[in-house]
This record gives structure tokens, C-alpha cells and sequence, in this order.
């Protein structure tokens, strides 16, 4: 049986239907879905009843699944694959650890999934199990339309141009007390600012929140390319929101788009949403958790920057 596609924007974002992905398919039915989500970029699935088995299993169609890291001996969930994009902790109560918000506050900025990571995320598969009665959107902006309508002297200009991403940096900007020298001290990741987005053999910009610095420019400079970059990609032609409902799942490639999270009243609102995340083609040979030694690494550089400022004392 053939999916139903019907596009969202002209080039960008469509909701799906025709198909129960909530049990195995087969090949073809595979291939057009992965087909439609490389054309489309988002695509939105409504009513999907998918537990967290299935929707670890229906994942796996679009390649390798990430592990998320585990920072604490519970977790929610027993698919070890599941991220929690939720504002529950582990005994299911509205998380009230003002740093921990804070830290989710960095999730409503325009950014791309992990691309802090040396190894990037490509299809990230975010399912609604519970929505607060009021926003709670995810917002998504096209950045290979964007890339499409720059001035040739702006396409010339990010040729051959290389970011840093740091998860700590976006972080910082959502309000976490991180110093820039301690950012420093923290593990980073270095992607082209323009790419080929394979899927579909069109140029996108790939940048976000977790952007840092361009490689080779000032600080300021850099950032104010960043700045520009930024504003640029998220004009109202490039963008839209999706809202949900218990059972509504959307699937967006971060090799060609970027998000954002709605505001809502995460105090006194339960969002409760769960995300698998696919590994980029290519990179299967890294470690099974590499969230987790990114996580390590950034530990141990501060444990060695406090040993040396006690030793210089």
C-alpha cells in the first residue's frame, strides 16, 4: 500500500499516513518512507500507537540507533535507545532541580541534534506519550532552502568554512553558569558550515544553537556570521510547528533542518516525549556510547584543570 504524503511547506515538512507503523514492514513500504524523509526533511505521524518497543523497533528502519547516555542509576525506560525530551524525572514528577531545567532550556533554541558529537545524528524519531493542555510545539526551520536562497557572495563566503560545536556552549546561552574558559576545557566537535545533505543531493547549512565559533575568525567575527546565519535560516518561509498529541510521533533529519521547542509551563505542565536517535550512514566502527564518553571526557578535563590549579596554589 502506497503512503499518503501531504506536504506541510512547499519544499519542507509533510504528514504521513496510509501505513500502521506500529508493526514490521516490509521492504517496499520501507523504502518509501525513507525516500519521503529524505525528500521532506520533517514528517509528521499522527496517531500512531507505538509503545516504546515499537517505536525502538520502527527506528531501526532508518539505520544504527544511538544509546542514550545514563547520568544516573534509574531511568524510566527499558529500551536503552530512548532519550528522554521529557520535564518528568525518574519517579514520574515535574522536574523542580532548577539547574536541570535550565539545562532543558538550552532545547528551546534553534540547534541540531548532537552535532557537538564528532560522529553527527542523522534522522531523530521524537514520540508524544503525553502533552501539556497548552503549547508544547516543536518548531522547524529548512535549512537547505535557506542554504538554496543565499546571495551567491554569502554561498562563496561559508565555502570550505568549519565550525566548532560544543553542547556546553548552547547551554550557556540558555542560562547555565558555564564560563567561557571552562566551555574551553570541554570536549567540542568540527563540522562544515555547508554540506551536502545526502539523502537528497541538496546543499544545507549546518549550524544551531551548539555553533560556537568558525575556525579560523575572531571570536566576534565569527560569531557575528553565526549571528547572521542564524537569523537568516529562521525567517517565517523557513519554518513551522507542529503540536501534539498523545501518540503523534514526528521524524526530522538534522543533516537538513534545524528545531526548536515550544514553550510551555514546565512547572506545572507534564510534557512527556521520547526520542530515539540515528547515527549518520558511514560511522559504525566508534564507540556504543559515545554520548557518554563525550559526557566522561568533559569530566575528566575538569578534574585535571582543578588538580593543576591546586598544584599551582
Amino acid at each position: 500500500m502506497a503512503i499518503k504524503v501531504e506536504p506541510i511547506m512547499l519544499k519542507f515538512g509533510a504528514e504521513i499516513s496510509g501505513v500502521d507503523i506500529s508493526r514490521p514492514l516490509d521492504a517496499a513500504t520501507q523504502a518509501e518512507i525513507i525516500a519521503a524523509q529524505n525528500e521532506w526533511g520533517i514528517t509528521v505521524w499522527r496517531d500512531t500507537g507505538l509503545t516504546d518497543e515499537t517505536h525502538v523497533a520502527f527506528s531501526r528502519i532508518f539505520g544504527h540507533l544511538e544509546l542514550a547516555p545514563r547520568a544516573a542509576a534509574r531511568t524510566r525506560f527499558t529500551q536503552p535507545e530512548l532519550f528522554d525530551a521529557s520535564n518528568i524525572d525518574v519517579d514520574g514528577n515535574i522536574v523542580d532541580n532548577e539547574l536541570v531545567r535550565i539545562r532543558k532550556k538550552g532545547d528551546r533554541l534553534w540547534h541540531t541534534d548532537s552535532s557537538f558529537m564528532d560522529v553527527r545524528s542523522a534522522q531523530s524519531l521524537l514520540l508524544c506519550h503525553e502533552a501539556p493542555s497548552e503549547g508544547g510545539p516543536t518548531w522547524f526551520a529548512d535549512t537547505r532552502t535557506a542554504y538554496d536562497d543565499l546571495p551567491q557572495a554569502m554561498k562563496d563566503r561559508l565555502e570550505g568554512l568549519t565550525v566548532e560545536h560544543s553542547y556546553f556552549w548552547s547551554r550557556s546561552l540558555a542560562g547555565y553558569p558555564y564560563t567561557e574558559e571552562e566551555i574551553d576545557r570541554k570536549p567540542s566537535a568540527f563540522h562544515p558550515a555547508v554540506h551536502v545533505h545526502k539523502g537528497s543531493g541538496r546543499k544545507a547549512l549546518f549550524l544551531g544553537a551548539h555553533a560556537r565559533n568558525i575556525v579560523g575568525m575572531p571570536r566576534d567575527e565569527g560569531r557575528a556570521l553565526l549571528k547572521e546565519l542564524f537569523l537568516w535560516q529562521t525567517q517565517p518561509q523557513y519554518t513551522f510547528q507542529v503540536f501534539y498529541k498523545p501518540g503523534d510521533m514526528v521524524i526530522w533529519d538534522n543533516l537538513c533542518s534545524m528545531h526548536r521547542g515550544g514553550d510551555f509551563d514546565d512547572r506545572g505542565q507534564r510534557r512527556d516525549m521520547r526520542r530515539t536517535t540515528v547515527r549518520e550512514a558511514g560511522h559504525l566502527n566508534v564507540s556504543e556510547d559515545p554520548f557518554g564518553d563525550m559526557f566522561r571526557a568533559a569530566e575528566e578535563a575538569d578534574r585535571a584543570f582543578a588538580a593543576r590549579e591546586t598544584a599551582d596554589a
